[in-house]
């Protein structure tokens, strides 16, 4: 359904190092900086990018949004959201675990990213 997701940031390089460790911590390869300053991570499945806004002010999170990145197994996301927090994340939400609703067992790992975009580790359990 999505071909890529780009959020801004007022600080690409630090928004990289809190990224490529976090996804690094679920297998993900560091991101490539472009020619512009924005950051990608491209993947078989789609592509997650950083940016400074383009109208020159400040990168503002989404009030209500949420970015998911799917995890394989609870420990992945649980490694996802330890090198989050130690890159300049900061927890939110509850604690990483298990939420049950309406899609089944969930484990879910919340964080908000160095720019304050909440972001979530997900893996769906059987």
């Amino acid at each position: 359904m999505f071909s890529h997701i780009m959020v801004g940031a007022n600080d690409v390089a630090e928004s990289k190092t809190f990224y490529d460790a976090a996804l690094g911590a679920m297998g993900y390869e560091p991101g490539t900086i472009d020619d512009k300053g924005r950051c990608f991570y491209v993947t078989k499945t789609g592509v997650f990018a950083i940016t400074k806004p383009i109208n020159g002010e400040s990168a503002g999170n989404g009030n209500g949004s949420t970015i998911g990145f799917e995890a394989s197994d609870s420990a992945a996301a649980d490694a996802w959201h330890t090198a989050g927090i130690a890159n300049g994340g900061v927890t939110c939400e509850d604690p990483p675990g298990v939420r049950e609703g309406p899609f089944g067992k969930l484990y879910l790992a919340y964080l908000r990213d160095p720019s304050g975009n909440k972001i979530c580790a997900l893996h769906r359990m059987s």
